[in-house]
């Protein structure tokens, strides 16, 4: 019984040990870029405007502006 008792409270403790995955989405900023590439995509929100995010995905690469889901209005 013990051990089982044991085991029980080693998996509970892995589990919430385990690392958290990052938040994609920064609410500070209502506009975000995604950018496809080999490995798959990368999501960066930086960005003020859409104007400003098209600025930065020009230049050759495959990317796509879009408007934050999670933007917290100020």
């Amino acid at each position: 019984m013990r051990v089982a008792a044991f085991a029980i409270v080693i998996i509970a403790t892995i589990w919430t040990a385990a690392p958290a995955r990052a938040q994609t989405y920064d609410p500070k900023y209502p506009v975000c870029l995604e950018l496809y590439g080999e490995d798959g995509s990368v999501i960066e929100c930086g960005f003020t405007s859409l104007a400003q995010c098209t600025q930065a995905a020009s230049g050759g690469r495959s990317a796509m502006c879009f408007n934050n889901p999670y933007f917290a209005n100020a």
